[in-house]
């Protein structure tokens, strides 16, 4: 398994790799191309019902998202291009969960050379962020909830640069086709949804304070938009159209830029992110992080997404060696080897260029935490702790331990996941997000804009020595973000999954795979199966799970958390050129397939 960071840059319109000569200015966005370049069509196979071997397939959290990326692939597109339609879909029809505004990670996997690339749109701090972010002025930790609405907490958005990136290398049909759903949704309306209406009234008292939020998604009765009420949204639907027909460069610069500068400068009471830190943004393609669990090869998001810890755990579980039945025996080697991969996930994870030492690379940490060798000597501890004494390990015999401490930060559930694969045999997982329930609950062109940043540690400086997930300038902060795919002994695609929900989401992966790979469980029933997720500390079960699973592991000695959870899986397993389908019941979607 190598882990290997490549670095990449975004060959926007309006600029050069590194930003070019070009200063941004706001009114610029007539200088990018009519249109961005149509992905190049070079080893991929005509478009004809001939060489339609492979049945397509999308699922995702909402009917009309999965139905735009079902579209494309009807017309030929690749999954690249579902992916966009239903991306910039979600960030109409679910704003509560991801967006434009936002960022995301995508998994592909190449049909033609059988690579899987990482591509990352995390946001980034501003260029003048400093690690004090999120301190108040006596030095100590500002609180989640004045923190998020903040203004401080707005990352530069990167979602559409990496949608660019990918479309470019990856793509069929005209950047502009896939647009085509947003637009016409947010132009004539849709229903709102019952879990839609739900969120938007539990965040009533923040939304009401942004004006944009407020003329959008309350009725003149002052109460939040109802299920059934038809919306619109006409200021998504000029940022979708400017996107379309300019290119994705027209976000970085222009007028849909100095939106977002200005809104976080309004509600921050000062200027936090300049034009210069949006038009430099670039995305990278990253080479994935891979592990073997029972015989497949299972890859994943490489840092700054904390996804290995799911290859930490599924590698210490299959070491420890896994009970013959899914029953209480396995959730207590699954609580245990959960907390002590997050024990290693505070201390090692984050954006890679904060990960490692002068003489330790970030590819050598995130290698040395899946060997083998070292998951069998972690494995080893299970059942030996309690709660109080689970730590991080010692990849490297203590060097790394010796100047970096466990971070403080927040992690909460507003994120979604979706999974494409087209008639060629590519298949796309992606997990996009926007942080909290809407971001930071105020818009800017019809979107709103992520809280991402609160994902950095509160805490930067802990007994003196600064953390790894710290906040920096142009850092990306640590993400549980897991979009996944998994492959045969022979290179061969075998599912794609992910999900949502924060510092849940890698349980909610881990749980899903562990069920259906290790004890070959129906796809559907793997993700529907109640969850079970960890922290360093206590475990969190989900509260449809048996009485008596849960007094086993707290007889056991787990601190356990009984409560509602919910997730976003959303994906497809294959078997011998059958596609088993999979939505998450939690939320709103379906999964769609067909030739």
């Amino acid at each position: 398994m190598k882990n290997i960071i490549l670095p990449a840059c975004l060959a926007l319109a309006v600029a050069a790799c590194g930003g070019g000569e070009k200063t941004p200015e706001a009114g610029d966005a007539a200088d990018p191309p009519a249109a961005a370049p149509i992905g190049s069509d070079e080893g991929q196979p005509e478009a004809n019902e001939t060489d339609a071997t492979h049945k397509w397939a999308v699922s995702s959290a909402h009917p009309l998202a999965t139905e735009a990326g079902a579209r494309i692939l009807r017309e030929g597109g690749t999954a690249v291009d579902a992916a966009i339609a239903v991306q910039a879909v979600l960030g109409l029809v679910e704003p509560q969960s991801s967006g434009l505004g936002g960022g995301a990670f995508m998994l592909y996997y190449d049909a033609q050379s059988g690579a899987v690339t990482a591509y990352d749109g995390r946001e980034t701090a501003p260029f003048t962020a400093s690690r004090e972010l999120f301190l108040n002025d006596d030095g100590s930790r500002m609180s989640y909830r004045v923190a998020l609405g903040s203004g401080r907490a707005v990352g530069v958005p990167g979602v559409v640069a990496m949608m660019d990136m990918a479309h470019r290398e990856h793509g069929r049909l005209e950047w502009s086709e896939l647009y085509a759903d947003a637009y016409r949704l947010a132009s004539e309306g849709f229903e709102v949804s019952p879990r839609m209406a739900k969120v938007l009234k539990d965040s009533a008292s923040f939304l009401a304070a942004d004006e944009m939020a407020h003329s959008l998604y309350f009725s003149e009765d002052g109460s939040t938009l109802a299920e059934g009420a038809v919306f619109k949204n006409a200021p998504y639907a000029e940022t979708v159209r400017t996107i379309a027909d300019n290119g994705a460069g027209a976000f970085y610069s222009g007028d849909i830029a100095q939106g977002i500068v200005d809104a976080v400068a309004t509600r921050a009471g000062q200027p936090l992110i300049a034009l210069d830190d949006i038009f430099e943004y670039e995305p990278v393609a990253r080479e994935a992080v891979c592990g073997d669990f029972k015989g497949y090869e299972i890859c994943t998001m490489a840092p700054p997404s904390s996804a290995l810890a799911m290859l930490q755990t599924l590698g210490m579980m299959e070491a420890k060696g896994l009970p013959e039945t899914p029953g209480p025996e396995l959730w207590m080697m699954y609580g245990e080897a959960g907390r002590l991969a997050y024990a290693d996930r505070a201390d090692y994870l984050g954006d890679p260029t904060a990960m490692g030492t002068p003489e330790i690379t970030s590819e050598e940490v995130a290698e040395a935490l899946i060997e083998p060798a070292y998951l069998r000597e972690r494995s080893a501890l299970i059942g030996t702790f309690s709660a109080a004494e689970v730590s991080a390990g010692e990849p490297f015999g203590g060097k790394l331990n010796e100047d970096r401490q466990a971070d403080a930060s927040d992690e909460v559930p507003g994120t979604t996941h979706f999974s494409t694969m087209d008639r060629y045999g590519n298949i796309v997982s992606m997990t996009g997000t926007v942080e909290s329930a809407f971001g930071s609950k105020f818009m800017s062109g019809g979107m709103f804009l992520n809280n991402e940043l609160t994902d950095f540690s509160f805490e930067p400086v802990q007994d003196g020595m600064v953390v790894v997930n710290a906040v920096g300038p142009g850092k990306r902060p640590r993400s549980s973000m897991t979009p996944t795919i998994v492959l045969d002994k022979d290179g061969k695609p075998v599912a794609a999954i992910g999900s949502a929900g924060g510092a849940n989401i890698i349980g909610h992966v881990t749980k899903t795979l562990l069920l259906a790979l290790g004890y070959d469980m129906p796809w559907q029933d793997a993700i529907s199966h109640y969850h079970v997720t960890t922290r360093v500390g206590f475990v969190f079960v989900e509260d449809t799970a048996p009485a008596e699973t849960v007094a086993a592991m707290e007889d056991y000695g787990l601190t356990v958390n009984v409560r509602e959870i919910s997730s976003s899986l959303h994906g497809f397993r294959l078997d011998h050129g059958k596609v088993e389908c999979g939505a998450d019941p939690r939320r709103e979607g379906v999964c769609l397939t067909g030739k």
